[in-house]
């Protein structure tokens, strides 16, 4: 007979950890660990066996296939000319660590001291230090004082080095933009190559460098994938289970109780939208959606932050560039290298030259980062290289202070939320934003650069004021899935956060939440490292263990 809707079964195991992305498989994994505890795993999406997800340059086929990724979409918005702006996450073992660009960039350490300064004791840079150094396996040069070797993550340097890509950066320290050898270092600021989480022409998910080594080896790990988390379960104001349902099937869901923590790491628009269908949010929100207030929290889905970029672009000439080189016999080229392990555009990110600089001369330190690659899109997309060679200059800003919220729509699990980023409503953000993409026209006019571009296709010459530029910027700026905020960490004296310095939920027990939407505000930097950086963190604080002294100490 099949089991009728009712009908639930029940687990128990010490904790339960909802989602498996960068921070619930590094969590997951570290809980592992302790002799004896049992982990059970949830993850909305199938298992990450699609051989595109390890494939780097598979990630254009990977982005916008709903079979692993949530398809979202932000509301309309008159800051970006009434458009809805694509954004896919991760829906995969693995999550966005198995879809993403695979950039390493910490940011600068004055992101994290602001953080502390805000009265997150803890969280200054001397803090998290260590615990950058620790998920990372540093494989080519830097300072020991900064670079972890022991890791799980592989970091390495780019080993594809293109003519375009080294007069760009020859450009740029002809601008007086210091060549920086390693920006995860002692300073962010300057120009030159990414470092990655790529390792013998492979992705190295977090997944597949936590969680399924740590499931294989202790066996404590109940790794349940298509597992849609539907409610978080309380007992008066304690977290002690979770109720999913069977993503290919809605009409059987299952219970798994939790003696210890409920771990909430769905990410920064699934997080809070979970805690608010639970009944922990808004409490006005939470009555229009027809859920029982448990916990009136108004900070759960606000404070929403994202970075807004826009892509410069210019026809290549003299040189063939990445859209060339991914078609016909020369795609069948790349193949062959990459099999036999040599250098090849299939191991690439998607970006490879950073420049990290001013958006006003008389700035203290960098507030722009810009991206550099020899290949182009087709203007509105983000998975279409242009018929022509190309080369894109992407630009945003590192702190917006545009925000905006993810509110519920349903109690249904299976209805989108509703994502508002207000990309470009503050006039900082703007003003930044114009800056931006006039440096880098700048960067693709030097002259050490001139031999090898045709001439701007994207915005055009014609596009030129203030005005026109900012309307261009409106017209194409899009997310680079830098999501946080929506669960910000804060003192009690905030009445806008949602957990405390020990990601605990603010009014309630067993229950904490690790990933970006904890971050109070923007790293300068892609989230990626700075989401493992709070895992590992959390990891010793869920456990009990001292935190990692600084290096002085």
């Amino acid at each position: 007979m099949s089991r009728g809707p009712s009908a639930e079964t029940v687990d128990e195991f010490d904790y339960v950890v909802i989602g498996t992305g960068a921070a619930g498989s590094i969590v997951a994994a570290r809980l592992a660990e302790d002799p004896g505890v049992t982990v059970c795993a949830l993850e909305a999406g199938p298992p990450d066996h699609h051989p595109y997800i390890h494939l780097p340059a598979g990630f254009i086929k990977i982005m916008f296939n709903p079979a692993y990724t949530w398809q979202f979409k932000t509301e309309p918005s008159d800051t970006v000319n009434g458009r809805s702006v694509a954004m896919p996450i991760g829906r995969t073992v693995g999550g966005s660590s198995s879809i993403n660009g695979m950039v390493i960039n910490r940011g600068q350490a004055a992101d994290f001291d602001s953080w502390a300064q805000r009265g997150n004791h803890g969280w200054g840079y001397a803090d998290v230090l260590p615990y950058f150094k620790r998920f990372e396996r540093r494989l080519a040069g830097g300072n020991d004082a900064y670079r972890g070797r022991e890791g799980a993550i592989p970091v390495s340097d780019l080993d594809w080095i293109h003519p375009i890509c080294e007069a760009f950066i020859d450009g740029a320290v002809g601008m007086g933009i210091p060549r920086n050898p390693d920006y995860n270092g002692a300073e962010q600021v300057g120009v030159g190559y990414f470092q990655r989480a790529i390792h013998k022409g492979l992705r190295r998910s977090a997944a597949r460098m936590y969680l399924l080594p740590a499931r294989k080896r202790t066996g404590r790990i109940d790794l349940r994938t298509n597992a849609r988390a539907s409610a978080i379960l309380f007992e008066g104001r304690r977290a002690v289970g979770v109720r999913y349902v069977d993503d290919r099937n809605r009409s059987v869901s299952h219970v798994v109780k939790a003696r210890r923590e409920v771990i909430v790491s769905g990410g920064t628009l699934n997080t809070p939208r979970l805690l608010q269908i639970s009944g922990v949010g808004p409490g006005a929100l939470l009555r229009d959606l027809g859920v029982p207030v448990l916990h009136d929290l108004p900070g759960v889905g606000e404070n929403f932050r994202d970075h807004c970029s826009v892509r410069v672009v210019a026809r290549a000439k003299n040189s063939k560039t990445m859209n060339e080189l991914t078609r016909g016999p020369a795609l069948l080229g790349q193949v062959a290298r990459w099999a036999l392990g040599r250098p090849s555009v299939l191991a690439l990110s998607p970006s490879l030259v950073h420049c990290f600089w001013k958006s006003e001369p008389e700035m203290s330190g960098a507030d722009l980062q810009v991206v550099f690659t020899p290949a182009s899109y087709k203007a509105g997309f983000v998975s279409l290289l242009d018929d022509f060679p190309g080369m894109s200059c992407g630009v945003w800003q590192h702190r917006p202070e545009s925000t905006g919220y993810v509110r519920a729509t349903s109690a249904d699990p299976f209805v989108d939320p509703v994502i508002q980023p207000n990309y470009l409503k503050h006039p900082v953000d703007q003003r930044a934003m114009v800056n931006g993409i006039r440096l880098a026209r700048r960067l693709l006019e030097t002259p050490e650069l001139a031999r090898y571009v045709d001439r701007e296709t994207l915005p055009g010459k014609d596009v030129e004021s203030y005005d026109d530029i900012l309307a261009w910027a409106r017209q194409f700026g899009a997310s680079v899935w830098h999501l946080i905020g929506t669960a910000r960490m804060g003192p009690e004296s905030d009445p806008t956060s949602v957990v405390d310095e020990q990601l605990r939920i603010r009014g309630l027990q067993g229950i904490r939440v690790v990933d970006a939407s904890i971050m109070p505000s923007m790293p300068s930097a892609n989230t990626y490292a700075s989401t493992m950086m709070i895992a590992e963190k959390a990891s010793d604080m869920i456990r009990g263990r001292s935190q990692i002294p600084h290096a002085a100490e």
